[in-house]
């Protein structure tokens, strides 16, 4: 297949999840994405272990958002090594690097320099606070960023502690940002021959991220409240949450109280107007919880399709795998190491012309492209 992005090289001067997180969509697009890393150790990101999970002395966190990548190892303090990489920037699209403000400059590689070099180059800056602000310096690491946002004040119940999404938001989000911007910057390079900077920081994205629950907050003056049970979004009414039934845990989306009540038949429901169902959604919330913990989750599911109403299962992952509308998605890829060894990791989540994108090559090892991306400089 020929991916749109095949013939564009993209330099990776970064680490952690946020710009290897964009590396690894645009390689999953065709792009040659070389990460400029460290000698010896590499980028920090091969440490970062999950579950202390590793694969080939790597973390298996740094396999999964690295594979088809290049790695080229060099000293940026090093005046040899850092020719090669001026030599590498003339022929590249596309810079991506989440380094701390300063960093960059300090090594004679800020966006004014590395222009001269490349006039039609993307350059793309990923920071936690942007360069400015009491913010600036401040570790932009993905928890803490959560916690300045407001986003933890969006899950669980009203009387709960603050709670983080229990995935990296702010990377994952930024990081995908990150694709779009560049490709909308490789479309105005081809016409016009002019590169981009392009500046984002994990903050930007996680407060665009929570619009819906801003916007209320700007209008009203009033921080939006979470429900005191079953919450799932604290901007809509009842019977918007998941909820207990006898053997599991079902999902009811919006829908008017009378549609529900066609299922739940109960009285206690029916006195509840649709006008009441935000500013009473406590109370209503209370009664259909006490209803669904009498039967099972078939029991519902059952009488729900048969009326046509939003609810689903809540599955945990090992029931989502074993679910037949998980199996025809043939999300699953097997990533083969170096050493004959292989695990199991997810796809690229875009179809083109229908067909699936898989990777063809594992994380690569420290310095592993180093002779053949010299050789193809000289």
């Amino acid at each position: 297949m020929l991916l749109p992005l095949k013939d564009i090289i993209v330099l990776e001067f970064s680490q952690y999840l946020a710009g290897p997180c964009a590396g690894l969509r645009l390689a999953d697009l065709g792009a040659r994405v070389i990460k400029i890393e460290r000698p010896v150790t590499g980028e920090a990101g091969r440490k970062l272990a999950i579950k202390n999970l590793w694969a080939d002395d790597s973390s298996l966190l740094f396999h999964t958002i690295n594979r088809n990548k290049e790695s080229f190892a060099i000293d940026l303090n090093n005046k040899e090594d850092l020719e090669w990489v001026k030599k590498l920037i003339a022929k590249a699209h596309v810079i991506t690097h989440n380094f701390r403000p300063g960093v960059m400059e300090r090594k004679g590689l800020s966006y004014d320099e590395v222009k001269k070099i490349n006039p039609s180059i993307i350059y793309t800056e990923i920071s936690g606070y942007t360069e400015n602000g009491p913010w600036k310096n401040k570790p932009g690491q993905d928890l803490l960023l959560q916690s300045l946002s407001g986003l933890t004040y969006t899950t669980a119940n009203q009387h709960d502690a603050p709670t983080p999404f229990g995935l990296a938001m702010g990377d994952y989000l930024c990081g995908n940002q990150a694709v779009q911007f560049i490709i909308a910057a490789l479309i105005k390079a081809r016409k016009t021959g002019k590169g981009s900077l392009l500046q984002l920081s994990l903050m930007e994205s996680l407060i665009d991220f929570q619009f819906e629950f801003l916007t209320t907050c700007f209008q009203s003056g009033k921080i939006p409240s979470r429900s005191a049970v079953n919450n799932a979004n604290p901007l809509l009414s009842a019977p918007y949450g998941i909820y207990k039934t006898a053997d599991g845990y079902l999902a009811i989306a919006m829908m008017p109280l009378s549609e529900l009540n066609k299922m739940l038949q109960s009285e206690r429901l029916q006195i509840f107007r649709e006008e009441e169902a935000f500013v009473k959604r406590d109370q209503i919330k209370k009664v259909i919880a006490e209803q669904l913990i009498q039967h099972t989750n078939q029991y519902w599911l059952q009488k729900s399709a048969a009326l046509d109403l939003w609810i689903m299962p809540v599955l945990n992952w090992k029931e989502m795998e074993a679910a037949e509308g998980y199996k025809v998605l043939d999300m699953e890829q097997e990533i083969i190491l170096n050493r004959n060894k292989s695990f199991l990791t997810t796809r690229c989540p875009i179809r083109i012309n229908r067909k699936i994108i898989k990777s063809a090559k594992p994380a690569p090892v420290v310095g592993e492209n180093n002779t053949e991306i010299k050789k193809s400089l000289v």
